[in-house]
């Protein structure tokens, strides 16, 4: 559904432009972060603060790291993908699948949950900080204020609103109860996010008209650099946790919570810039699934291996 999405929007760019920009992307935005974060229980993470070692490392990672990897990447791409690069490496790791890869994978997903809630709850500041000094554009096109105030609004208030929701018990025994039917408006709100900067770059690739073959060199180069840093900063924090005697199930924690971003909040501050800074969220998003599906499985089917052998 992404796929086809991405695709509908760019290749009627023009003619649905008017559709796009009619849809209220930041409810839409506020909206599905909350409808994400209801469903999250975060007194599943309090004992993993009497040993914050392994989240810590993990925000450093994917507030640190990430980020100037990114940069040192970007500088290969032209400047809407370089600006989209830095932007998909600023943003916080993502509310639901850095836990549940961790699940799958072994690991211990409370961790990946305080990282989770660690970077998001400060995305206010620490996006805006990465963009204007990485990008060093926002005191023009758009202002360091401004981010900070949107990205407060539309991401941290949406998220604190939620967990103190839950605390009226029928509220969270709702959200538990639905939680598919959370899953999937906010799948929705997604697409339909995606559809809007889809349509932006539709009428992008149209002004190109003559430049499209290097574009779609510089996407391709885009896409591999992309997969580049993700997997580097999985392998980073597997390796560094490990060298730091953290259990294996904390390793996975680190490497999967630090090396993933968040879609929605790159999409809210991706829309601020122009023409094709969406893209790099995208191919983050797409493909840290793919890998980190992979390397799940591995991990995964390593455990059992293991545990066989022990068991023998």
């Amino acid at each position: 559904m992404l796929t086809a999405t991405l695709v509908a929007g760019i290749a009627c760019g023009p003619r649905l432009a008017l559709f796009a920009e009619s849809i209220p992307r930041n409810a839409l935005i506020a909206a599905v972060l909350l409808a994400m974060a209801l469903p999250l229980r975060i007194d599943t993470m309090w004992a993993t603060l009497r040993r914050p070692g392994p989240a810590l490392l993990a925000v450093a990672i994917n507030l640190v790291l990430v980020p100037l990897l990114a940069y040192a990447a970007s500088r290969l791409l032209i400047d809407e993908l370089a600006v989209g690069m830095i932007i998909a490496a600023a943003v916080p790791c993502t509310l639901a699948s850095a836990a549940v890869w961790t699940r799958l994978a072994g690991g211990n997903d409370a961790v990946s949950l305080l990282v989770t809630m660690i970077t998001n709850i400060s995305c206010f500041l620490v996006t805006p900080a990465w963009v204007r000094l990485l990008v060093g554009r926002s005191d023009d096109s758009v202002p360091f204020g401004d981010m900070v105030v949107k990205l407060l609004v539309l991401v941290v208030l949406p998220i604190v609103a939620a967990q103190l929701l839950r605390l009226i018990p029928a509220v969270g025994h709702w959200a538990a109860a639905n939680k598919s039917g959370l899953s999937v408006f906010a799948q929705l709100g997604i697409l339909s996010i995606v559809f809007v900067g889809a349509v932006r770059c539709g009428q992008k690739l149209v002004e190109l008209d003559e430049r499209l073959a290097a574009i779609w060199g510089q996407v391709a180069l885009m896409l591999a650099l992309v997969a580049v840093v993700h997997v580097a900063a999985w392998w980073f924090g597997y390796s560094i946790a490990a060298k730091l005697g953290m259990a294996r199930a904390e390793q996975l924690a680190v490497a999967f919570a630090g090396s993933q971003k968040t879609l929605m909040v790159g999409l809210a501050v991706a829309l601020e810039f122009p023409g094709l800074a969406i893209l790099p969220m995208l191919a983050y998003h797409v493909l840290q699934l793919l890998i980190d599906t992979v390397l799940a499985d591995r991990c995964r089917e390593a455990n059992q291996t293991k545990s066989l052998s022990q068991n023998r």
